[in-house]
């Protein structure tokens, strides 16, 4: 049987910039995206479960900011961490974007 989802995801892989609320930039990539969360990795740095980080990231032509709460992460090498991050703020036009995405993906 199929994983069920709270939100369905779509597939990204794009460069996003992700931090720890009030402190400097970072890069990652993100590899899946939802109106509940983000999936990206990141290297180079520490993330802990329960961090909260701010992550700016694009839809379309649209620049999206919002504050999550770490879900999950796994170190994937020793540089490397995949992060599932649950969105706590995020602008309801970004959650009407990516909804309006998610029912033109043949798969959602």
């Amino acid at each position: 049987m199929g994983e069920r989802r709270k939100y369905s995801r779509i597939a990204t892989d794009q460069v996003i910039s992700f931090a720890p609320v009030e402190t400097r930039d970072l890069l990652g990539v993100s590899r899946n995206l939802s109106t509940g969360g983000i999936r990206f990795e990141a290297v180079g740095c520490e993330i802990n479960l329960g961090d909260t980080l701010r992550v700016t990231f694009n839809i379309g032509d649209h620049t999206i900011v919002a504050v999550g709460k770490v879900a999950w992460a796994t170190e994937m090498d020793p540089i490397t961490t995949d992060v599932g991050l649950e969105f706590i703020e995020i602008d309801p036009a970004a959650v009407g974007l990516l909804d309006e995405i998610i029912a033109l993906e043949p798969s959602a």
